[in-house]
């Protein structure tokens, strides 16, 4: 993914737990070419859309209205502790009544259903295996919190024939998943080698871009019950994000100690806010 003024902004603003002189993010677009200058004009316009927020000393944080999103891509490193056993059954969201003209809600729905693992098994009628905690209840609330209609019919189900179970089964392309785990396992294992040897600018760079994808991913898991999707490759990709995450860390607060800033935390732990807010599920559709 490009990195770009607005994701940048974004993604520092997601990982600190207080708010952020605007002398932080500048220092740190210079390492991606982006001039001071768009920073100012792309924090106006992200004040102007209510996703971020200002304090009286010209501070800034996210705002409340990305909130569910930010603590959903943040909690990837305990991820697997919103799972429950799977008994078989499902949980379905049909959105046959739900208005289509407002492309705002929409894309809010789609991004809801996308983070949580849904999939359209048909028109109007989205899916997801009924293994996280909480059951329909939580599931329900969780939706409305990321951004679908709170008059949405969401229900379990359950005794589906054969036929129709196995094929809610295969919504999910379940080799491409375990190959990504092993594909971004490795790519993790080879940069944290790397890391060491470059330059602490290159080093935050590399940590920032890469933790970014491999957190886009982990936020956009479906977290499939072990029948579907047996969870080794998912735990190992995990482990090995929480390693590279300790040690983009390291360069982070060494470059931040070098130009004299203050963050609580860096950038590599939630790289991922841009890429699955409401705008990019739009722009996705367009495409």
């Amino acid at each position: 993914m490009e990195i770009t003024a607005k994701s940048l902004i974004l993604d520092l603003l997601t990982a600190t737990d207080g708010p952020v002189p605007v002398r932080a993010p500048m220092r740190v677009a210079t390492l991606f070419g982006i001039t001071e200058n768009n920073v100012r004009v792309t924090l106006a316009r992200l004040l102007a859309r209510g996703m971020v927020e200002r304090d009286e000393r010209g501070q800034y944080r996210i705002s409340e209205k990305a909130a569910a999103v930010r603590d959903h891509v943040a909690s990837w490193a305990n991820m697997e502790e919103r799972m429950a056993p799977w008994g078989g059954g499902w949980i379905g969201v049909h959105t046959a009544g739900l208005p289509r003209s407002d492309r705002a809600a929409l894309s809010r729905r789609l991004r809801a259903f996308e983070l949580l693992g849904f999939r359209e098994m048909e028109p109007d009628l989205w899916l997801r295996p009924d293994n996280l905690r909480g059951g329909v209840k939580a599931m329900r609330v969780r939706l409305c919190e990321l951004g679908l209609d709170p008059e949405a019919l969401v229900f379990v189900l359950s005794g589906m024939e054969w036929e129709s179970d196995e094929r809610a089964r295969g919504l999910w392309n379940v080799r491409a998943l375990q190959a990504g785990y092993r594909k971004m396992r490795d790519t993790l294992q080879r940069s944290a080698k790397r890391l060491p040897k470059l330059p602490v600018e290159k080093s935050v760079v590399e940590s920032f871009v890469l933790g970014g994808e491999c957190l886009r991913q982990l936020a956009l898991d479906p977290l499939l019950p072990e029948p579907i999707l047996p969870g080794n490759e998912r735990r190992r990709f995990i482990k090995e994000m929480r390693l590279y995450d300790r040690l983009g860390r390291e360069f982070w607060w060494q470059f931040m100690r070098e130009h004299a800033e203050e963050m609580s935390s860096p950038p590599v732990q939630v790289h991922a806010l841009d890429a699955i807010a409401p705008w990019r599920t739009e722009e996705r559709r367009n495409r």
